[in-house]
């Protein structure tokens, strides 16, 4: 029989790792709910037709497609009408035999948008709501990059209020001061990428530039250089990409310079007053002992379709090299892919695998996160056995994780298994503890023992 493996770029999580992952998940939703935010849930996977053309051409080919294995063939009118809907995405004729109509969720705004028009009659907005679920990309694996992982999302929708950015900008913040990570967080505007392309003289070309200017930290600028030429970019207009990037100083200084620069652009102008603006709102919001971490950053692009304003993304500072550990931005009209127009929204995504990774690099896990059981009970059997489970009974009930071994196995396999799973405190109950109602406490770590009553156990476990 071959040896079991799990697929690549997905991993198993031992107790202790899930345990420190749910350090993470429940610091992110008791700052979700202290900002006002619902919780939701979507299915796993989506109708393809849902996702596809979401995403720009890069994430079109990262969907991972569900084939139609096992389900029942398909009346004719049924998948005439699939081919219709096809033709009219791809904006030409579809006839295909149908070999896949479903994929995995590929993020986690896309089947949010969908929720909200599929429920926009009970939903009261704006409405906030906060997403923690995995999702699937079929993407080459690599440190930090994998094809299963988890997002946790916030998001509003019906609301233009630069309030609600600002107010995600703090989240962020509060979030990685708890978990003590040190990150920058940059901000920009699709709106001055949109103006950047106009100055460049080929506001067609938007998308282009920014598809280049996303691999600017992967490649460098003479890599996005050549990227930019390959996808018809004069050198002059280059020249000037490159000069806008290049704009150095304090956010207030890099604002100014952008202003005199793009004046020429209305819609850069926009851009650079909804900024200020968020900045502006932020400062009213962030508590003075959140670091000063937010940097505007013209070269931020954030290369996904359907942002319309401000953006923003999150990166560890210092040495920890990770790449992206959050991100997100403006998408005006996002639920008017699905029928409903005028629909502003705005969301910010965590990338959960990665701030797990930053923190057990630096070791900030705390160290109750990855502990289980405080104290394990001996099991010698007969009465003592029955002793020690109402001893075990009562340290439950008053909320003192703890446990028994099941078997009355030989001493030392008892307490090589408290060893190996790392239980700090060991409770024997033998004759002499069951007669005088009393137990033994022993410290795993210092090898002390004692006699003592159930109150003062009480007393050393919580």
């Amino acid at each position: 029989m071959s040896k079991p493996s799990i697929p690549q770029g997905t991993r198993d999580f031992s107790p202790a790792e899930v345990r420190k992952r749910q350090y993470i998940f429940n610091t992110l939703q008791n700052i979700f709910e202290l900002y006002g935010f619902q919780p939701l849930e979507t299915p796993s996977m989506e109708n393809l037709i849902t996702l596809t053309g979401k995403y720009g051409e890069e994430g079109d080919r990262l969907i991972f497609k569900i084939l139609n294995n096992g389900l029942h063939e398909k009346k004719e009118a049924d998948k005439e009408k699939l081919n219709n809907e096809w033709a009219k995405l791809l904006d030409k004729p579809f006839s295909s035999p149908v070999v896949t109509e479903r994929a995995l969720r590929y993020d986690l705004t896309i089947p949010f948008a969908r929720y909200v028009v599929m429920h926009q009659n009970d939903i009261g907005f704006p409405f906030r709501r906060y997403q923690m679920q995995p999702v699937w990309r079929a993407d080459r694996p690599q440190k930090g990059r994998y094809r299963e992982f988890w997002q946790c999302d916030a998001d509003v929708v019906g609301s233009t209020s630069l309030i609600n950015e600002a107010e995600l900008l703090c989240i962020y913040q509060s979030a990685f001061h708890l978990l003590k990570i040190p990150v920058v967080i940059k901000i920009n505007s699709r709106k001055l990428l949109a103006g950047l392309a106009e100055i460049c003289g080929a506001p067609e070309k938007m998308m282009d530039i920014t598809v280049a200017l996303d691999k600017l930290d992967k490649i460098g600028w003479d890599g996005v250089a050549k990227e930019l030429e390959q996808r018809g970019i004069d050198a002059n207009g280059i020249a000037r990409v490159q000069n806008i990037i290049g704009l150095q100083g304090n956010n207030q200084e890099k604002l100014a310079s952008l202003t005199k620069t793009m004046g020429t652009s209305a819609i850069a102008l926009q851009g650079i007053e909804e900024i200020k603006q968020t900045l502006t709102y932020h400062r009213e919001l962030a508590k003075p002992e959140w670091d000063s971490n937010i940097q505007v950053d013209i070269s931020l692009a954030r290369g996904l379709n359907y942002y319309t304003g401000v953006i923003v993304e999150v990166a560890c500072s210092g040495e920890i090299k990770m790449g992206s550990i959050g991100g997100g931005g403006r998408y005006d009209d996002l639920t008017g892919l699905f029928g409903l127009k005028g629909l502003s929204g705005v969301g910010v995504s965590f990338g959960i695998d990665r701030i797990y990774d930053v923190l057990e690099e630096l070791h900030l896990f705390p160290e109750q996160s990855a502990k289980g059981s405080k104290a394990i009970f001996i099991n010698f059997g007969g009465e003592n056995e029955k002793y020690a489970l109402h001893m075990l009974r009562q340290l439950r009930e008053i909320g003192i994780a703890s446990e028994i071994y099941p078997d009355a196995a030989k001493f030392d396999k008892q307490m090589k298994y408290a060893d190996k799973r790392g239980i700090p405190y060991i409770i024997l109950c033998g004759d002499e503890e069951r007669q005088k109602q009393l137990l033994s406490l022993k410290n795993f770590t210092t090898g002390e023992q004692k006699m003592i009553s159930l109150q003062e156990c009480i007393s050393i476990l919580q």
